[in-house]
């Protein structure tokens, strides 16, 4: 008699994504595929603890009249699919069934597979649209002449609630300024050092991927970035062109505009490649979009697997260069106490806590490290129907920063840190740990 394992006892693998097949987008064998899963997770329940996503499950389960995933309507599987934003920590963190083990479950894959698939019958929302749209939406935020009543508009409260009711953005939810000076034009006049010393798995030279947040939204980080980098001896330079990465219509289930932004990204950072350089991207999401995303949409392209070869947290790097006696430590400012916050995009790309590792080699500087998502995703918050939600998926996170009392608090995700600041609504902003280990140099 065969008998399943609880678990898994083999390291996880990730299957790739069959989404250019034709039964991806069966509508059938999709409800099939939920359904089973579904009920998988339910006779499970170590993931409610996490997004939305599980506890809309459980709810609809136990509320209906069998108390059996059987009992859901089909049509409420969608509630289920709309709650999950792709953080991937369910498949990381928690759950036992994913493979090698025969059950082979990778949920988020399914729900982006479900969202391909409603994305293919109805398109999306003019909201969504617009809030997936950053490389055009930023572009013409930024027009100088504008942008000062773009970040005014974004910041009073009659014309958010006027926004809310037009397009469904939550009046109470933070949205990023825009800087007409952005992180390309600030470096324009940058020069590259001309000397680059290669570590055991680093070549010692770095071209910026800026992303379209980095770029138009806090384009100080990535400033911090190269003056830190630079600092070490690391070369830098920035891409000579770029698009969004692709994150946000990946979450939306617009392959096909993911598709263009591959097509437009990969061949330039390839060529970098080629010429010697590694890539960092500031913003854990789009560095993890070229590590796995595109890796797993496009197993045989050379150049999508050449680009995520070279493709590194800016943290990562700088431990990498440590391990090989490379990183300057000549601090001039302690930090105190950071309480931290873990970026869940950071944390999937498997590379340990290599923020808290750099940060903690400030002398006189202890760093609290906060493991909890902080329910932003970049659209998720700041919709009229999630907010409240992700504001109390953002609580615990907000609750362990108070409690730590400390001199600073951030996270390598921009977009969590700002989440975390609305949620303890004090006035403090967070500070970006790049921030932090700028003002730790002193330059």
């Amino acid at each position: 008699m065969s008998t399943v394992r609880e678990g898994s006892l083999e390291a996880p693998t990730r299957h790739a994504l069959d989404w250019q097949s034709e039964d991806f987008y069966n509508e059938a064998s999709l409800f099939k595929e939920l359904e089973r899963v579904y009920d998988i997770c339910h006779g499970c329940r170590r993931c409610v603890s996490l997004c939305h996503s599980f506890p809309t499950l459980f709810d609809l389960v136990d509320e209906s009249e069998t108390m059996e995933v059987d009992g859901v309507a089909k049509q409420d599987y969608w509630k289920v699919v709309d709650h999950c934003y792709l953080c991937d920590l369910c498949y990381m963190t928690k759950c036992p069934y994913v493979p090698p083990h025969e059950w082979n479950l990778d949920f988020p894959h399914l729900m982006l597979r479900a969202k391909a698939v409603k994305f293919k019958q109805q398109g999306a929302s003019l909201r969504d649209r617009i809030l997936t749209s950053t490389d055009a939406v930023s572009k013409l935020a930024t027009i100088p002449v504008i942008v000062n009543t773009v970040n005014a508009v974004n910041s009073i409260k009659p014309t958010r609630k006027i926004l809310q009711a037009a397009l469904g953005v939550h009046a109470d939810a933070r949205l990023p300024k825009y800087h007409s000076n952005t992180l390309r034009k600030r470096l324009a006049k940058h020069k590259t050092g001309s000397s680059a010393e290669a570590g055991t798995n680093t070549r010692g030279k770095v071209a910026l991927f800026a992303t379209c947040y980095g770029n138009y939204n806090e384009p100080h980080i990535g400033e911090d970035l190269a003056a830190v980098f630079e600092h070490n001896g690391i070369p830098v330079t920035i891409a000579e062109k770029e698009q969004c990465c692709g994150m946000p219509k990946l979450e939306l289930g617009d392959l096909d505009a993911v598709v263009k932004a591959k097509e437009a990204n990969i061949p330039v950072l390839a060529k970098l490649v080629d010429e010697g350089w590694d890539i960092v991207a500031p913003v854990p999401s789009c560095a993890l979009m070229f590590k796995q995303e595109l890796p797993l949409m496009f197993p045989n392209d050379t150049d999508v697997l050449k680009v995520r070869d070279a493709m590194f947290d800016p943290f990562e790097y700088l431990m990498l260069r440590h391990k090989d006696g490379k990183l300057k430590t000549d601090f001039k400012n302690p930090l105190g106490k950071v309480a931290y916050h873990v970026a869940c995009h950071q944390r999937v790309q498997n590379i340990g806590m290599k923020t808290r590792e750099i940060l903690q080699l400030v002398p006189e500087t202890t760093v609290e490290a906060i493991e909890r998502c902080s329910g932003h995703d970049g659209t998720y918050a700041v919709k009229q129907e999630f907010h409240a939600i992700s504001m109390k998926i953002a609580k615990p996170v907000a609750n362990r920063v108070k409690q730590a009392e400390a001199d600073h608090y951030g996270s390598d995700c921009p977009m969590a840190g700002h989440q975390i600041a609305n949620s303890l609504a004090d006035g403090r902003e967070p500070e970006h740990p790049m921030s932090l280990l700028r003002k730790a140099y002193g330059i």
